[in-house]
């Protein structure tokens, strides 16, 4: 592995949908400053996380990407938490509850990593991850340096932050989190599990979390149960029966069925309702001309 990278790196087993291609050259940095100094020599790389929302084109993408999973250390001192950007949710939930520390529960049923999470200002069960962000140590592109952010100049909102808006790439976190009891918080965390396995989609089967956004005052969800979405299917992947705005990867589909079946959902909702939704799943491809016209229309790309 030179510099921390691997040419033609068979991507596939790695997303949470199972699906994709070879990358043409993918980074692994294990810290702030190699991440830096990746940045420096490759202009406009893209970066992701823990590919939990990603769609990889079954065609690959011959570019080069940083993954950030390396990038995990974890430290706690007393109620100071500072966690790499590239450490699972999960993960971090169950460290801080085993010393008593509360205020990630909800993490312990998201499979993103902590630099998605503070980007979209991750939450459920009525906690988010800003509610005990203290910093939070970015990249930004656009001034090619390494900056940190008080809770206050991130501008939380739901499911959104400062980070989306500039192109911030998430680094390092420091959260403060409360004591409470081991079996307080452990309760918590498992009321939180039962309500996600009620309302999603396992990671066995493997699928990448909502597929749209909420339309403004209403749930795609709804909207997609109501044009019957749950009787879609397209290839190897299906919309999940237990509810329209996930869709999964149940015979070994490719990043065209996704596609399409996207298409279907998204058309089906236009024309009954004239709302054009607006895909969460991001999607990473480019060397196929059904793809880049589906993705014309479902991301309005040129």
């Amino acid at each position: 592995m030179e510099n921390n990278s691997i040419k033609d790196f068979d991507i596939k087993t790695l997303t949470s949908f199972k699906i994709g291609g070879k990358i043409g050259e993918v980074f692994f940095p294990e810290n702030i400053e190699q991440f830096s100094k990746i940045m420096e020599q490759n202009k406009n790389i893209k970066v992701f996380g823990n590919l939990s929302n990603t769609l990889i084109s079954s065609y690959g993408y011959n570019e080069k990407i940083i993954l950030t999973t390396k990038m995990n250390s974890i430290k706690i001192e007393g109620t100071k938490v500072i966690a790499d950007c590239g450490v699972k949710g999960p993960k971090l939930a169950q460290e801080v509850a085993q010393k008593g520390l509360s205020g990630l529960e909800f993490m312990i049923g998201f499979p993103g990593s902590i630099g998605g999470e503070v980007y979209m200002n991750a939450s459920a069960n009525s906690q988010a991850i800003s509610d005990c962000l203290i910093y939070a140590t970015c990249f930004d592109p656009k001034e090619q340096c390494v900056k940190k952010y008080t809770k206050d100049e991130l501008g939380f909102a739901y499911r959104t932050s400062r980070c989306q808006k500039e192109n911030l790439i998430v680094l390092q976190v420091e959260f403060e989190l409360k004591q409470k009891t081991v079996d307080e918080i452990k309760s918590k965390m498992e009321e939180n599990l039962s309500f996600r396995k009620n309302h999603q989609p396992s990671l066995a089967l493997p699928n990448c979390g909502s597929v749209f956004k909420n339309p403004q005052g209403d749930s795609a969800g709804r909207l997609l149960d109501s044009i019957g979405a749950k009787n879609m299917y397209v290839g190897g992947v299906k919309v999940w029966e237990n509810h329209a705005n996930f869709i999964v990867n149940t015979n070994n589909g490719s990043s065209t069925d996704v596609l399409e079946l996207m298409y279907k959902m998204y058309t089906e909702v236009k024309n009954r309702y004239n709302i054009e939704l607006e895909p969460e799943i991001i999607f990473l491809g480019s060397n196929n001309d059904k793809e880049n016209e589906l993705c014309k229309i479902l991301y309005k790309t040129k």
